[in-house]
């Protein structure tokens, strides 16, 4: 969510000295879909949502000095448009790097539980198809990538949604809950955990299930 550039610094200090790697999040993607494929050890995913310029002005030099590969699900009517966003240029330059996959979170970030109450069935299913399909043609078209990998808006998924988005053409889709991925996993309802702030790195130790760090270790959100 919003955390600090010394936060995620001790974060990502922590995670290496227990021994995590950070890999793409297509890995673990195509990991779920081919039984022969295989992760590295305690595998780690990074993933950002919105497409905030925070991204390119914090987190690239990071990502370049850390090799950390990273997804970005924007939602494209924000780029180029809102003061907080990137633009298309910045992330066309991230892309280039190597380490930043851009992939969908709709188009304009709707909560679809709202739109689903004064829409009628069809239009709802509409509805969604076209946040879904002008998302990835957008993106797309403006950086080169391909899309087929989505972030619910605020984490909302259900069994109606992952039949759309498997009907457009997605392959992986990720809500917001807290656990780890296993192969038993639906792969249009991936989980995640929401980092903020506030935990530091003693709250991703408890989400990850490990012992507490050291009080003179990592002491940035401790």
């Amino acid at each position: 969510m919003t955390v600090r550039v010394s936060t995620f610094e001790a974060q990502l200090r922590f995670l290496k000295e227990r021994g995590y790697q950070f890999v793409p999040l297509r890995d673990v993607v195509n990991w779920l879909i081919d039984p022969a494929a295989k992760l590295p050890p305690r595998s780690v995913v990074l993933t950002v949502d919105d497409g905030h310029r925070s991204v390119y002005e914090q987190l690239l030099p990071i990502a370049q000095r850390e090799h950390l590969p990273v997804t970005l699900f924007v939602y494209p009517s924000a780029i180029s448009n809102a003061s907080y966003a990137l633009t298309w240029t910045q992330l066309r330059t991230l892309n280039q790097t190597g380490l930043f996959d851009v992939q969908s979170h709709t188009y304009w970030h709707p909560n679809f539980n709202n739109e689903r109450r004064h829409r009628t069935p069809a239009d709802f299913q509409s509805f969604v198809g076209r946040q879904l399909d002008v998302s990835r043609q957008r993106i797309e078209a403006e950086v080169g990538t391909k899309v087929d990998l989505l972030a619910w808006p605020f984490g909302i998924c259900d069994d109606e949604l992952m039949a759309l988005a498997a009907q457009h053409r997605y392959v992986g889709a990720f809500s917001l809950e807290a656990r780890s991925v296993d192969r038993r996993a639906r792969r249009l309802a991936l989980p995640r955990f929401l980092i903020v702030d506030s935990y530091g790195v003693a709250g991703l130790a408890a989400l990850l299930g490990e012992p507490a760090p050291r009080r003179n270790a990592n002491s940035a959100g401790n």
